[in-house]
């Protein structure tokens, strides 16, 4: 009790510290600074893996050389590719992109994690779709509604799609790029491998024209939101066939933190108040049964009982979602908690024990994540405070100090006495370094206010790009929701075209069915045979004309100084 009591006074006195001062401003030439140290620690990871471990997916750093992890599939180049972008190199970036498509196959033999596939392999050949233009790529006429990676990210996806076919629309953990669901595979998946869909297929749906995707990303996420418990939480794992939680912790870190941040981003990108409502629901759940003095415990789902007080690395996404839900007072509290972590042991470890104040048994680790460092960009964003520049700062030295290799960055097996793990995961090609970046290069495109912007090709020559409100998935590749606008309003006007065609299509009625027609109301004009329309194909099916009503132009909800305003302000 008295440890405990002491753990808590050392985080009172250190977060008033932090609270009271607001923090150390960093200059300009400081900021330039870090940014040539972020991308001096990019380059010696990226050539790392180009000279020890291309084609596998990642680098082993200590004794310098690869392995496939995620798919065989170069895994680290397609999640680094945006980052090059980000840093400025146009250059290895066309060439990275051209390499792409010219050797990877999703045509192959090989067990794939339906959620790690998504969010890495398809999010990141979406994002770098939708970048390539800037990057000085040259495009096909209908960019960005089609292009080359456009296909490989479809292609992509389409591989995971038999592991929805379930009676629940909830998809397996687990599929084979080539044959499908292995008939043994367990139905067992966490709530994040469920709820993690809904920004990379919708993107794919709106940009393609195929609904087939955000159609099974939104039933995966209907069918979920139903199993919540009667005090209104989701636990970590669930049976997807038969809907049984089969472990009842609820919290927002491991096995469940995504979900939620795709309810948020997903209201926002699409402009959905269905998604939104369901985080809002949830959001009252968390505050009411999990939060306790700004840290976030476990707690079983149905009676709300803690079951684990312990704070998990994962979590510290957190801070950076309420930002994005304008809950700032609340996400600057629990920043400064993890921050504390962070400065106790010079990285977050995956479990963190709240009353014990230190590390949990063989969770020691810091495999390099990058969710306190994400919050502090977004975190910087909204306030301008240079707290979040120190948390930059101090990430820049510590991953340089304790993890640089002569082949790259090791993860780190045990944070208390930094030995090292012979891993280097691409995520921190694609997050963490992506994020320490943005956070000291505030006028980077990505935080673009609307002044700068491009034009489509061909038939979306009309629509505007780029102009700022990116949201990153969950593996830090921006999509810009202006471009599925573009695209799914396209679509929109194909259809009315179509609509408009058939109604031309009609013949008119000669004047003795208009004579009938005066005198028997319920008889109804000829209509032609689908087959000789000149706006549908043979066999096609005519569809109710549309509404008259002009479809509303796109207006992207405010962002102001990082925080999105979801009512009418």
């Amino acid at each position: 009790m008295l440890r405990l009591l002491c753990t808590i006074l050392c985080v009172i006195h250190v977060f008033t510290l932090i609270s009271n001062a607001k923090g150390q401003e960093f200059t300009e030439l400081e900021m330039a600074h870090y940014r040539e140290k972020i991308k001096s620690m990019f380059y010696h990871a990226y050539n790392s893996y180009l000279d020890h471990a291309y084609p596998y997916d990642e680098l082993r750093p200590l004794t310098c050389d690869g392995q496939d992890t995620w798919g065989s599939v170069s895994l680290t180049l397609i999640d680094a590719l945006d980052t090059l972008l980000i840093l400025g190199n146009h250059t290895e970036f066309q060439r990275v992109a051209t390499l792409l498509q010219d050797t990877v196959d999703f045509d192959i033999d090989v067990n794939a994690s339906v959620f790690e596939t998504n969010i890495r392999v398809v999010g990141g050949l979406l994002s770098a779709h939708l970048l390539s233009k800037r990057a000085g790529m040259e495009v096909e006429p209908g960019w960005p509604c089609s292009g080359p990676l456009l296909r490989m990210a479809e292609d992509a996806a389409r591989k995971l799609l038999p592991a929805f076919q379930t009676p629940t629309g909830m998809p397996y953990g687990t599929v084979n790029l080539l044959r499908g669901v292995n008939p043994t595979e367990t139905p067992v998946t966490c709530t994040a491998g469920v709820g993690t869909f809904i920004l990379e297929f919708s993107a794919l749906s709106r940009l393609t024209g195929d609904p087939v995707f955000e159609d099974v990303a939104r039933k995966a996420l209907r069918s979920l939101w139903k199993t919540r418990s009667e005090i209104g939480l989701v636990g970590n794992h669930i049976d997807v066939l038969s809907k049984k939680w089969v472990a009842q912790d609820a919290g927002i870190g491991a096995g469940v933190d995504s979900y939620f941040e795709y309810l948020v981003k997903g209201s926002i990108m699409l402009q959905d108040e269905e998604l939104l409502s369901m985080f809002l629901e949830y959001d009252k759940a968390i505050k009411n049964y999990t939060k306790f003095d700004d840290w976030y415990l476990w707690v079983q789902m149905h009676k709300g009982t803690v079951s684990m007080p312990v704070f998990q690395s994962l979590e510290a996404f957190w801070p950076g979602l309420q930002s994005l839900i304008g809950e700032l007072d609340s996400a600057l509290r629990t920043f400064h908690n993890y921050y504390t972590v962070w400065r106790q042991f010079g990285g977050l470890p995956e479990f963190y024990s709240i009353p014990q104040g230190y590390t949990v048994d063989k969770r020691e680790g810091y495999p390099l994540r990058p969710e306190l460092i994400e919050s502090a960009m977004y975190l910087y964003k909204a306030t301008g405070d240079h707290t979040f520049l120190q948390l930059g700062r101090d990430a820049v030295e510590s991953i340089e100090k304790i993890t640089r290799v002569p082949c790259g960055y090791a993860s780190v097996k045990d944070i208390r006495d930094h030995k090292l793990d012979n891993r280097m995961e691409s995520f921190f090609l694609a997050e963490t370094i992506k994020y320490l970046y943005l956070l000291f290069d505030p006028d980077n495109f990505l935080h673009n206010s609307g002044l700068d912007f491009e034009l489509g090709t061909g038939p979306s020559e009309d629509c505007v790009l780029g102009a700022g409100g990116y949201i990153f998935n969950t593996e830090a590749h921006p999509l810009d929701p202006a471009a599925l606008h573009c695209c799914s309003r396209k679509q929109e006007e194909r259809r009315e075209l179509q609509d408009i065609l058939l109604n031309l299509s009609e013949p008119l009625p000669s004047p003795q069915d208009t004579q009938s027609q005066e005198t028997d109301s319920e008889t109804e004009p000829p209509i032609m045979d689908p087959s000789e329309s000149i706006a549908l194909k043979p066999g096609s099916r005519r569809k109710a004309p549309l509404l008259s009503c002009p479809m509303q132009p796109f207006s992207a909800r405010l962002a102001v100084m990082g925080q999105v305003f979801t009512d009418g302000t």
